[in-house]
């Protein structure tokens, strides 16, 4: 069984072709996520993603409280 981390990486892996879908899934899954796992999701999404939505990914971590 996946974790909820895993799952949403696979989502957003999915829906990665349409910048306003991924935009959408980022933040519901910044939502669901506990802080550590969101941490663990940011480090990956700027590898996977930096190249081509960094300007999303910025705009939607920025957001985050770390604690």
């Amino acid at each position: 069984m996946l974790s909820m981390l895993e799952y949403i990486k696979t989502i957003l892996q999915k829906v990665s072709f349409d910048k306003s879908l991924f935009d959408k899934e980022l933040a519901k899954a910044i939502k669901m996520l506990i802080p550590k796992e969101v941490k663990q999701l940011k480090r990956w999404c700027y590898l996977q993603f930096g190249k081509i939505y960094r300007a999303v990914l910025n705009r939607r971590f920025a957001r985050v409280r770390f604690t």
